[in-house]
């Protein structure tokens, strides 16, 4: 027969959890996904299919290959996501006139309109999540942010949206 645990008892360890940066990370990252993903369902887009056109709006047109290197995302599910894109009109892709055997990925006009919707979205997401927070603090996390992105190797959102504080 299982022991029920008591709330006293789980305190000590959750105490020792909190004080992880990486944990509250964690914690904070599962939390605005789920946050996002809510203010997202009404456009119909999800959160890797919203980086992509993020990523192509800022940068122009990319290769597949690079376009899959910047969201980190395996060739077979970036081929995936790609074909919902493309069925969506949100995106096209055609062959790289230097090199046939590459595509060239670009956001639509239709592509472009849903970003400005999700950047709405996202916006209110943000003032939500981060409420707690004075404009200084939200500019110093998000540096502070970036610079451990840089540090890990990760891509950063200023990379995804080309914003700085």
């Amino acid at each position: 027969m299982a022991q029920a645990i008591s709330d006293d008892m789980q305190t000590p360890v959750e105490a020792e959890f909190t004080q992880h940066a990486g944990f509250l990370l964690a914690q904070l990252g599962r939390a605005v996904t789920r946050q996002y993903r809510a203010a997202l369902s009404p456009i119909g887009l999800k959160p890797r299919a919203t980086a992509a056109l993020l990523r192509l709006r800022s940068g122009g047109p990319l290769s597949q290959q690079a376009l899959g290197a910047t969201l980190d995302i395996e060739a077979s599910n970036l081929v995936v996501l790609l074909n919902e894109l493309e069925a969506e009109g949100l995106i096209s892709r055609r062959r790289d006139p230097q090199d046939r055997r590459r595509h060239v990925v670009e956001i639509s006009e239709h592509g472009a309109k849903a970003v400005c919707e999700v950047e709405r979205a996202a916006g209110q997401v943000e003032d939500e999540f981060f409420a707690a927070l004075t404009g200084d603090e939200r500019c110093a996390l998000r540096e502070l942010l970036a610079r451990l992105t840089d540090s890990a190797d990760v891509s950063s959102a200023a990379d995804v949206t080309g914003e700085d504080c």
